[in-house]
């Protein structure tokens, strides 16, 4: 039976990225305690085509993915997975991106109560002759006040809900935690995202970020110190993307950068 895709190609072009995107799968992520939380992921895996190769077989992607679902899946699995890849499709380079929400237990202020907070998170990894990369990503939503409306208002300031969007490389040797990270990106909006909160919380919560107005370029530069601070980060990227509650669109602030 003839196989098109394994056929030798004449073009002369290479193509950077060949591959699956969009496949939702249960996984495994280790968390600080040292167990596992069972997360559903979106996971997207390439790999590099040479010129001469006319196409690449992607029920292979979905057979490794497969497997490695029912393992725990952190940077250094992310690595040894992304060699299978390479392996498996004589690659000089395979790519795997995996999108997932992580639940941390948020309590409120002053009543106590416990409710589960959800973040879209990622882990990304690149491997190739030249090394690997792992990128841990966060988005992790705020609330932020606008200190020109404090500043020239009578009564209130504008207030509304930001995301604060984190990728980060580390070195080789160094595990930062979601559970770490996620409360550290927190702390640089005016305030912290509650799922529940009763009358003498909502109070709290809007007195204290109406007491730390923050634009989002404060927001950004407050949590690029934060992760300059943070030992073992060799690289980041800081967004901040503001839902403005007073206008039809967001406001937004970027940074990026290399540490040591």
């Amino acid at each position: 039976m003839r196989d098109p895709v394994s056929e030798s190609d004449v073009r002369g072009v290479d193509l950077a990225e060949v591959g699956i995107r969009g496949l939702d799968l249960p996984v495994m992520i280790r968390e600080k305690a040292g167990t596992l939380a069972r997360v559903l992921g979106r996971v997207e895996a390439a790999v590099a085509l040479p010129h001469y190769e006319r196409g690449t077989h992607m029920s292979r992607f979905v057979e490794i993915l497969n497997r490695w679902s029912k393992k725990a899946i952190a940077g250094s699995e992310m690595a040894t997975m992304l060699g299978e890849l390479r392996e498996t499709f004589h690659s000089p380079r395979a790519l795997l991106r995996l999108e997932f929400k992580y639940f941390l237990a948020k309590q409120a202020p002053v009543s106590g109560l416990i409710s589960q907070l959800d973040y879209d998170c990622s882990f990304q990894g690149d491997l190739s002759d030249e090394g690997y990369v792992f990128t841990l990503g966060a988005d992790v939503p705020i609330m932020t006040v606008c200190p020109c409306s404090k500043e020239i208002s009578d009564r209130g300031a504008h207030n509304q809900r930001a995301i604060l969007r984190v990728r980060l490389h580390t070195l080789p040797d160094t595990v930062l935690w979601l559970e770490d990270l996620i409360p550290l990106l927190e702390s640089q909006g005016s305030y912290g995202i509650f799922p529940v909160l009763k009358r003498p919380d909502e109070k709290a919560v809007t007195e204290a970020a109406y007491d730390n107005p923050k634009f989002v370029e404060d927001v950004v530069r407050d949590t690029i110190l934060a992760l300059r601070a943070t030992p073992g980060i060799t690289w980041y990227s800081v967004r901040c993307d503001s839902h403005e509650s007073i206008h039809n669109h967001m406001a937004y602030a970027y940074g990026e950068g290399g540490i040591g």
